[in-house]
């Protein structure tokens, strides 16, 4: 899994029958820090998260496998919004997500 900022979202008027159902927004990875990469990406979102979100991503074939995704034609979906990342010294990273219901 991957931690990522969500940018933005892209519009396609025209789409395989497996992605019509789905959002399509503009990622961009970033460290347990929070730090960005300087690359841009484009994921399927399955959990209804939009501009200024933190995510969990998946790629390859765990994008393939997420739930809502076996349709798919993807290799990087999100499948998470993090509320929180906890850094404390001496113990292993912690992220805490929020259950969303995409609409």
């Amino acid at each position: 899994m991957q931690l990522a900022d969500v940018l933005g979202s892209v519009t396609a008027p025209e789409q395989v029958p497996g992605l019509r159902s789905h959002r399509l927004l503009v990622v961009q990875r970033v460290d347990l820090a929070g730090d960005a990469d300087d690359d841009c990406e484009v994921a399927v979102d399955l959990v209804g998260a939009g501009p200024g979100d933190r995510v969990l991503m998946v790629t390859g074939s765990a994008a393939r496998q997420a739930p809502g995704a076996r349709t798919i034609p993807t290799d990087l979906a999100i499948v998470a919004i993090v509320d929180s990342v906890d850094l404390t010294e001496g113990v292993s990273p912690r992220v805490v997500v929020t259950t969303r219901t995409a609409s």
